[in-house]
């Protein structure tokens, strides 16, 4: 089972088009194009009856006491937790690839639609409606992709996995809202092989940012 992507290079940074956020010209960030990005897949596992495609950062800080300060950086040594940014269920294995942009071209204030989407799949909700649900102008159900935008002081260059899922079964058992630690949970078991490409992103200068 192979991925492959003509937006994303496995190992090397995430071109900031594909990011939630990026530099600003003030010195902080602002949101970016939020593009999703070309997937495509060869080789399933016979057997296959649908397919999960999940995306998820391992590098959120535990605690976000010292997020988005300018005084401070977040620090290194800090525990990490998963953040989900894409959770697609019930994509048919007689499809080869999803085209760039065909899921999110741009950040949409209170999340976009779900979970029904294209090619008869279904989306998860993502980490921002937890991210935001305290926030007055921004708070909702985020549905589909919405790309990295990392604390622009952490002192980690964070990591995006987007990894795909060949499936025994035709309909992934998660229903309404659900999550992408619901899909984990679900999938566990009905699994036949799977793929990944790791992309990197930071929003912190002296790092780097914008790469």
């Amino acid at each position: 089972m192979q991925l492959r992507s003509d937006s994303l290079t496995d190992g090397a940074a995430i071109p900031a088009r594909f990011a939630a956020g990026r530099p600003d010209d003030a010195g902080i960030v602002t949101f970016s194009d939020n593009v999703s990005p070309h997937l495509a897949w060869s080789d399933l596992p016979a057997g296959t009856k649908s397919l999960v495609l999940v995306c998820h950062d391992p590098d959120v800080p535990s605690r976000g006491d010292d997020v988005n300060q300018t005084d401070r950086e977040v620090p290194a040594d800090l525990p990490r937790v998963d953040f989900f940014h894409w959770v697609m269920v019930d994509l048919p294995p007689t499809l080869a690839q999803i085209a760039e942009g065909e899921f999110s071209q741009g950040f949409t204030a209170r999340g976009k639609a779900g979970p029904e989407t294209l090619h008869g799949a279904r989306h998860g909700l993502n980490d921002y409606t937890g991210w935001f649900a305290g926030n007055a102008d921004m708070s909702g159900q985020y549905f589909g992709y919405d790309g990295p935008f990392p604390p622009f002081n952490d002192s980690l260059v964070h990591h995006y996995v987007f990894t795909l899922y060949a499936l025994d079964l035709a309909r992934c058992p998660v229903e309404g809202a659900f999550t992408g630690a619901q899909v984990r949970e679900a999938i566990a078991g009905h699994v036949l092989g799977q793929a990944a490409i790791t992309g990197s992103y930071t929003l912190n200068r002296r790092l780097g940012a914008g790469a």
